[in-house]
């Protein structure tokens, strides 16, 4: 049974409304202490019919409030959570999350065509032009750019999420990332010279990201008030993400849209997904089973005080008129003060560094190293041009998205088992499978996969992995704290997967060099 403490009103109306306290049911108020008629004829009828019941606040003529006395009111949990819409909201809002950065990653061949230097293509006629400098760094200062913004805001959204309202901070990151898609779109028809459009880029990148980790560290915090499998469909909506872009991209090799004109319905795509987030949020506070579990925690601490104050008055006295001194009253937190982070961090650090540690390892070979790994089939065929797009950005994509939604059907191991740390530590054998492939150029080390299968097997393990365990951390966090810090804990793991993908970032430049 779901119970949900409403205020009552002092006016009454003449029908009493189905109403308990304390387990007890009565049709009366002078039955019980401090339960009165509801003057909410609306509530009274959801009540009545059995429907679906929402924590109402008191609207205009419905009476004076008397802040001390409060109503205890059950109603089936099951009939708040009909047609899983709330489940597929935040699925919504995943998926916007990170649909621009990989929109702006699988989108590399556009930006590689637009670095190259004139003057070299022009000398150089239909021979095979050795790579600029700007388009062999482009990667490594992509990855850069992304992750490092990604960071530091997470960081800053730890400390300003209890200061800025959720609401602006979630649909202002989703409006200003939608407007700096519509510019990219625009200066696709743009001429630029490489420098300058490499600059505009990055810039691009850099905007992009720091507006995606506030939204990414909100919406986390914000399903951490919600049932653990809440969390799940924020990180397979971010799997799908890459499906998506990947997807778009090899639409439009299929197609033979090769122009640099052709991105801008590319780029439009995912202008038109951000506005489907940000309807899908305005929807969302209008969900009853989603307003339950937002006000549940400040409900439950108005509750405490209606009740501490009838139990003072109880207990106050004994039969003989002599004052109890014996009395337990435990205290519950209060809903206005900070949780501290550092306390927080303390129940969950494991689970913490273990994502941090799996964004690590895959920022540090994906896409940087992964998507330089040459094709020894589809020389001289149309497999080369879809190698990179299929083998590495949909492969890692589908597989990433497929672990990610793995944990909506089982959390294996669990929240505290040691095999989970252990299974995160391993992955750490991925970086020299990739270093060991087909990458080019390469200097120092040998070849030995050189075969494209060789590459797509890892790619495989390499991404389900990362899909699975990183989701399984991001479910298992706000779990292990109170439900009142849970928001605070989704934001310091949501720090912790972004400080996982800046330290992948700088590994991916060592990486490098190695090969």
């Amino acid at each position: 049974m779901l119970c949900i403490w409403v205020p009552h009103f002092e006016e009454q109306p003449a029908s009493p409304c189905i109403c308990s306290f304390l387990g007890r049911a009565s049709h009366s108020p002078s039955a019980v202490p401090h339960v009165q008629y509801l003057w909410q004829p609306r509530l009274a009828r959801a009540v009545g019919q059995g429907t679906k019941y929402c924590l109402m606040p008191p609207t205009a003529g419905s009476g004076t409030v008397r802040s001390n006395t409060q109503l205890l009111l059950q109603t089936p949990l099951c009939s708040l959570h009909r047609y899983k819409a709330v489940w597929l909201i935040f699925f919504i809002l995943g998926l916007g999350t990170l649909l621009p950065w990989n929109f702006f990653m699988t989108a590399r061949e556009y930006f590689i065509s637009r670095l190259g230097d004139p003057e070299e293509t022009s000398h150089v006629g239909n021979q095979t032009v050795p790579p600029s400098y700007l388009q062999s760094v482009f990667d490594n200062f992509m990855t850069l750019c992304a992750m490092v913004p990604l960071l530091l805001f997470t960081c800053l959204n730890s400390f300003i999420h209890q200061r800025i309202p959720q609401q602006i901070r979630i649909s202002g990151s989703l409006v200003a990332i939608g407007l700096v898609f519509l510019v990219t779109a625009i200066m696709v028809k743009v001429p630029m010279e490489p420098l300058p459009f490499f600059v505009f880029t990055m810039i691009s990148i850099v905007f992009i990201n720091s507006f995606g980790a506030i939204l990414q560290s909100s919406l986390f915090g914000l399903a951490g008030l919600l049932p653990v499998s809440y969390t799940a469909p924020i990180m397979s909506g971010q799997g799908l993400a890459g499906t998506f872009a990947a997807l778009a991209m090899i639409f439009s090799i299929a197609i033979g849209a090769q122009q640099p004109e052709s991105f801008i319905g590319y780029f439009t795509t995912a202008c038109v997904t951000i506005v489907l987030a940000i309807v899908s949020y305005v929807i969302l506070p209008h969900m009853d089973f989603f307003r339950y579990y937002y006000m549940k925690d400040k409900t439950e601490y108005r509750v405490y005080n209606a009740e501490l104050e009838t139990k003072r008055d109880l207990i106050k006295k004994d039969e003989n008129g002599m004052e109890q001194n014996n009395s337990k009253i435990i205290p519950v937190h209060n809903p206005d003060e900070q949780p501290s982070v550092v306390a927080i961090f303390k129940k969950l650090w494991v689970l913490a560094l273990s994502v941090c540690f799996v964004f690590t390892v895959t920022i540090g070979v994906f896409p940087a190293i992964t998507a330089n790994v040459s094709t020894v089939l589809g020389e001289g065929n149309k497999w080369g041009l879809y190698f990179i797009p299929v083998s590495c950005f949909l492969l890692f994509n589908v597989f990433d998205w497929t672990g990610r939604s793995l944990t909506a059907l089982f959390t294996w191991p669990g929240m505290d088992s040691c095999l989970l740390p252990v299974m995160v530590v391993l992955r750490v054998i991925f970086v020299p499978l990739f270093m060991l492939c087909n990458v080019q150029p390469r200097y120092y080390l040998p070849v030995m996969f050189s075969h494209d299968a060789w590459y797509i097997i890892f790619m495989i393990f390499f991404s389900i992995s990362n899909g699975y365990l990183a989701s399984l951390c991001m479910c298992f966090g706000p779990k292990k704290v109170l439900v009142h810090e849970a928001e605070t804990a989704g934001a310091v793991m949501a720090f912790f997967l972004s400080l996982g993908l800046a330290l992948g970032a700088a590994l991916s430049f060592l990486v490098r060099m190695l090969i």
